[in-house]
């Protein structure tokens, strides 16, 4: 008995260092992954902002989605994400004003301003998607948040595929980088758990 303990001890170990290591590897993969196929829409995952002003790591995804609608990759930019207690903007809000002053037309901007996770914003992204006919986003966001925001928004029902932003304070370092990986293989698993019990996802990112 002590010896099939020992193996199953062994096991649950091997499977405590994988597990993570896998989902690292595949953080650290869809990060380099800069797809610019035509879609639907171009969603804009929220950020901080201060007074209706968006933080520099906002601004930086709210760019990048500026240039693939210049480019042709979408029609519309949906920026998401609602406020915090006491905002009198939400991240939707800001983002969509942003985007007008970098020149975007105000009719290809489409706020959804629900959702305080990442989780909540994309579920309500599908519905207004879906509700115009379509199906299909390119997901702009900080290169390791990729991997699960597309999960998450692939689990909404959408067809998804992600063109992170290559500037920003997110991306500035190696340690950012490090330290972000380590963050979303936490968040993913977390993600992952929720998923399988069948409860809801209250991870704040």
């Amino acid at each position: 008995m002590s010896r099939a303990i020992g193996w199953l001890l062994v096991i649950a170990l091997l499977l405590c260092l994988v597990v993570p290591g896998f989902i690292a590897f595949r953080v650290w993969h869809v990060a380099r992954v800069d797809d610019r196929t035509t879609a639907d829409a171009i969603v804009v995952l929220g950020a901080a902002q201060y007074d209706g002003v968006p933080t520099p790591v906002f601004q930086s995804r709210l760019e990048h989605a500026a240039t693939l609608y210049e480019e042709g990759v979408a029609p519309q930019i949906i920026t998401v994400g609602g406020n915090q207690p006491g905002d009198r903007f939400t991240e939707a809000g800001a983002g969509r004003a942003y985007l007008t002053e970098l020149g975007v037309p105000p009719t290809a901007i489409l706020a959804v301003e629900t959702g305080t996770n990442t989780v909540g914003s994309l579920d309500a992204v599908a519905l207004t998607v879906r509700d115009q006919g379509g199906g299909s986003v390119v997901l702009v966001s900080d290169p390791t948040h990729s991997y699960r925001s597309r999960m998450m928004a692939r689990d909404a029902g959408l067809d998804a595929w992600t063109s992170p932003t290559r500037q920003g304070p997110a991306v500035w370092t190696r340690e950012n980088q490090i330290l972000s990986i380590i963050r979303e293989t936490g968040a993913v698993l977390w993600y992952q758990y929720h998923r399988i019990v069948g409860t809801d996802v209250d991870f704040p990112g």
